[in-house]
């Protein structure tokens, strides 16, 4: 893969076009047409999810939510390639393979409510916090990737950043050092065209985020990442790779976020209706719809009966985390320091001050 895609030529990887047609036979991956069909049903409920979570937002129920809404297909590839023990070390848009690691809605409807917990993922190993300090997660990542090698155990660590991240030291921290330490990382760049409203064509005068791989000595591959097909085909053989003791692999999924950065967003702000609508015929739901139909595996009716049993169990995990008991004010405070100093007790106090006001003025 990594010589049949070099990323200094600019090379993608796809096996399906925009209809779901197949282009490219030989690089598509051995999956059983029950897992793809699964496949689908898990970028559908993580749209759905989405689309439900920013209508929640928008009722005043939730906090600022950041859209998955057109990169199903990374998400849901990278949790089907996932093995049990590896590391899930993220940003802040990987719904997919979250709920793949294990991870549930309800955790991260409270994470998003205000609930620190939300973002604790206690039964779910091996699972870092959302990060949102753009790409200081990765030098994390390399450093997990390092211990595994130090212990000699068989885990991949894959660390997941947009393309406004490759603009960070941090980005470029961790790829030396993991190339450098020969540790078991995949890296992923999901690279929607926009970080927040700057567009790639600023972000960098490099052909592409792969190709700076090379610089770094590691292999790196461009992505179709609205393909299921080449995400699991790429994302599977770099995780093999690494997991050999090869060493760290840069992929770049290239893709388009469809809605806003997040429910603080505009985009009709800095992107034109045009660019919206060229890049809509990529959707990876509708690519990956449209091979299946062919197949015979699934129908418009197939579709609005999941649809359905899909919306009423993101409505019941987001009323359970709606139903979670407030914060007992103390432990806004108290878990920062072992012994909590002065100002943070005086900080406190006024709090509780304020809070007893407010309750006589209602």
């Amino acid at each position: 893969m990594f010589n049949d895609f070099n990323p200094a030529e600019d090379k993608i990887l796809r096996i399906i076009d925009n209809e779901g047609k197949v282009i490219n036979k030989e690089k598509f991956p051995e999956i059983d047409e029950n897992e793809i069909l699964k496949s689908y049903k898990d970028m559908l409920f993580v749209r759905i999810a989405d689309i439900m979570a920013v209508s929640y937002q928008r009722q005043g129920r939730m906090f600022t939510y950041p859209l998955n809404l057109g990169q199903e297909a990374i998400g849901v590839a990278l949790g089907k390639v996932m093995q049990k023990e590896d590391w899930l070390v993220p940003a802040f848009r990987e719904l997919g393979a979250w709920l793949a690691k294990g991870a549930t809605l309800k955790e991260l409807f409270m994470y998003f409510m205000g609930y620190e917990e939300g973002n604790a993922f206690l039964n779910v190993p091996k699972l870092l916090p959302i990060s949102v300090p753009i790409a200081s997660q990765l030098t994390h990542a390399a450093g997990i990737a390092y211990a595994v090698k130090m212990k000699n155990e068989n885990d991949v660590v894959f660390a997941v950043v947009g393309d406004g991240g490759t603009s960070q030291g941090d980005f470029h921290e961790a790829l030396n050092f993991a190339a450098v330490w020969k540790v078991p990382v995949v890296f992923i760049v999901q690279n929607n065209q926009f970080a927040i409203s700057v567009p790639f064509s600023k972000q960098t005068a490099s052909v592409n985020i792969a190709v700076k791989s090379l610089a770094y000595g590691m292999p790196g591959v461009k992505v179709d990442g609205n393909d299921f097909f080449a995400m699991f085909t790429a994302l599977k053989q770099a995780s093999d790779y690494a997991r050999a003791g090869n060493g760290p692999v840069l992929i770049e999924a290239l893709t388009y976020r469809k809605g806003a950065h997040t429910t603080s967003d505009d985009p009709t702000k800095y992107r034109t209706k045009e660019n919206e609508e060229e890049w809509g015929k990529t959707d990876p739901l509708k690519r990956l719809g449209l091979f299946l139909t062919e197949k015979g595996l699934w129908s418009d009716e197939d579709e609005n009966k999941i649809t359905e049993d899909f919306k009423k169990e993101v409505n019941r995990q987001f009323e359970e985390a709606e139903n979670v008991p407030a914060y007992k004010l103390e432990d806004v405070f108290k878990y920062t320091y072992a012994d909590m100093p002065e100002d943070l007790k005086l900080q406190q106090m006024e709090h509780e001050k304020f809070l007893k006001w407010k309750e006589t003025r209602i």
